[in-house]
């Protein structure tokens, strides 16, 4: 009888086991189905995006904006927005796979975290910012989220600014408005504890601005790069964009930095 019992309980146990690895076989796969799923959104280009990573390095007034002249813009913003009224801006990286809508949920401060431009549930989620920040990109910091994917997709090519080479070669990102081209020269990239930026920093005030302007050139990471010339420096004036998103560890956040270089009208 003990034997029976004994050999009940083995069964028992491995068919816990059994079900245990088929969860997490079933739970892995919808993971992966959600990553291959998680391609650019560019069927809102008018045309291709033609910075090759120089742009941007030249016609820079003193304020920072040159206006002279009207740049093309490359989205399709009026089908953008009418697909979906909450997606603001576009941005692109020279070099990455960054190359998507910007969206700022009116009611959820983190509703497209894992929610499409159709407002659809996908574990990628989209490239957001949260309603503490202004979505006419004039904030003295404007933070920008997106995901690290295991298939490079959302902000997780932003990890290829690691590379000393790759950063040293990539200077430049860009934002796109419905009229408005933001050309944004990359001050330095590394990893950073998952602190809240704009829950743990007041930058209006003038000092704590200047602190912050401070780290970004001067990060305390083991795994940093830092633009060593910048076409100015920094001052309270400026206006910066922090790109932020996981590490692969999963433990703290990986940060790219850019200040505005050059705002322009578009046509």
């Amino acid at each position: 009888m003990k034997n029976a019992s004994s050999t009940k309980k083995i069964i028992s146990a491995a068919v816990t086991i059994v079900v245990i690895i088929l969860i997490i076989a079933v739970a892995g796969f919808i993971g992966y189905k959600s990553c291959v799923q998680s391609a650019p959104v560019n069927e809102y280009r008018v045309e291709a995006t033609e910075e090759s990573g120089t742009e941007g390095s030249k016609d820079i007034t003193a304020s920072g904006s040159e206006k002279s002249k009207k740049a093309k813009n490359p989205i399709d913003f009026k089908s953008l927005q009418k697909k979906n009224s909450e997606a603001f801006g576009w941005i692109y990286i020279p070099g990455t796979n960054v190359d998507y809508p910007i969206l700022q949920s009116e009611s959820d401060d983190n509703f497209y975290l894992h929610r499409d431009l159709n407002k659809d549930y996908k574990y990628a989620g989209s490239i957001y910012m949260q309603y503490c920040n202004s979505s006419e990109m004039t904030d003295r910091v404007s933070v920008l989220y997106g995901h690290n994917m295991m298939d490079g997709s959302m902000f997780a090519s932003l990890h290829r600014f690691e590379s000393q080479d790759f950063f040293d070669k990539h200077r430049w990102f860009y934002i796109y408005l419905p009229k408005q081209k933001l050309t944004y020269e990359i001050v330095s990239a590394y990893e950073f504890d998952s602190r809240h930026i704009m829950n743990s920093y007041n930058f209006a005030e003038n000092k704590i601005f200047k602190d912050y302007l401070e780290t970004i050139q001067n990060p305390r990471a083991l795994v940093s790069n830092v633009r060593e010339k910048l076409h100015h420096k920094l001052t309270i004036k400026d206006k910066i964009v922090t790109l932020s998103t996981c590490l692969d560890s999963g433990d703290g956040r990986y940060l790219l930095q850019g200040v505005l270089v050059k705002d322009e009208s578009t046509r």
